[in-house]
């Protein structure tokens, strides 16, 4: 799971992921192509009271890595060595600067959130715009030469995107079918990526994050296709990452926050991109996988391993709330509360699983 994190300079994006990823950063890239890699722990409150139950020797939480590319501004982020980065990641964070700082003046010296969230989506469309001319361009080349009915589909199709991004209207807006999803996947056009705007608030805002977004004039974007928004105050979430658990917890109550702004990234994250998490749990580990939405059982069994998927059997499975109240598995099996399913189960987000296999 890889997420972007963008914005415009003084933004408070690499803030942002330094609070995400808890300071543990790489660098990676040249001078003029910057991009640094973190990984995050996805908290999980499931994981934690099924370790009280079980106390194991491991407790393992599934992570996102995120990617902090340098700040784009103007034409410098219609540059390919800005953007390029981006093109394997499975969803964008865009930090939208809404907090005054006198000694580093937003763009142009006026606060204006709107503006910022479009210029940087424009240069994501103009990126794609590119990609897509190209392409249209050798297309039209080759079918003069020799008629294809592959590539005069795929002319049409990308006609549909110039159409759509000569129009300043990002791809994830536009609705495509199940084959044409796949030929344009192997174009990785950045404007279809989800998009998660993460408004970055003045401290004194913490207290009505939900009205943020029609306070700012951005509450169109929340009903974008494919867009999601969080707001959070940057300064609050740094203080909260450097305390301990207890103290956190505290300031977050005086904030009147009942969540950390990094965990409700996180969260949406999840419910933009449709992932979910079973769990397994034990003695020996108690752990969260991670997988889509409407992944079958056997599919599952692969996120752990390939041969629990190939010699998979059935899977006894219990809602992670049956067995905390049963309080054992075998409880919860003498409760009625455990199932046997076969390898087309669809996974529930909060199953806990025991895979029988052979092999």
């Amino acid at each position: 799971m890889r997420t972007g994190i963008i914005g415009l300079a003084g933004s408070g994006k690499t803030t942002l992921f330094r609070i995400l990823t808890r300071g543990r950063v790489a660098q990676s890239g040249g001078k003029h192509s910057a991009v640094h890699v973190g990984v995050a722990q996805v908290p999980d409150e499931r994981v934690d009271k099924l370790a009280e139950l079980y106390q194991p020797k491991k407790i393992t939480y599934t992570s996102m890595e995120y990617l902090d590319v340098a700040a784009l501004a103007g034409e410098s982020g219609r540059d390919s060595a800005f953007l390029v980065q981006l093109r394997e990641v499975d969803a964008l964070v865009h930090v939208v600067r809404a907090f005054d700082n006198p000694s580093n003046p937003p763009p142009g010296g006026k606060l204006d959130p709107r503006r910022d969230a479009e210029t940087l989506d424009l240069d994501l469309v103009l990126y794609d715009l590119e990609q897509v001319s190209r392409r249209v361009e050798r297309l039209e080349k080759d079918l003069k030469k020799k008629k294809d009915p592959r590539q005069e589909q795929e002319l049409v199709l990308l006609g549909r995107c110039r159409e759509a991004l000569e129009a300043e209207r990002a791809l994830r807006e536009v609705e495509f079918s199940a084959e044409e999803e796949k030929i344009l996947a192997g174009f990785q056009f950045l404007s279809r990526r989800p998009m998660i705007y993460a408004l970055n608030l003045n401290d004194d805002e913490a207290g009505d994050l939900a009205g943020a977004a029609k306070r700012h004039g951005l509450e169109s974007l929340e009903s974008k296709p494919g867009t999601a928004l969080v707001s959070l105050c940057g300064k609050v979430e740094a203080e909260l990452a450097e305390l301990p658990q207890a103290e956190a917890a505290e300031l977050m109550q005086a904030y009147g926050l009942s969540e950390s702004g990094s965990d409700r990234l996180i969260r949406t994250t999840y419910e933009l991109l449709g992932w979910i998490s079973f769990l397994t749990a034990g003695e020996p580990e108690c752990r969260a996988w991670t997988i889509r939405r409407g992944m079958t059982a056997a599919e599952a069994a692969g996120a752990i391993h390939s041969d629990i998927q190939r010699g998979f059997i059935k899977a006894e499975i219990v809602d992670w709330k049956d067995l905390l109240a049963a309080g054992s598995w075998a409880s919860a099996r003498d409760a009625g509360k455990l199932r046997l399913e076969g390898r087309d189960y669809v996974v529930q987000d909060g199953d806990v699983i025991l895979f029988r296999h052979s092999g």
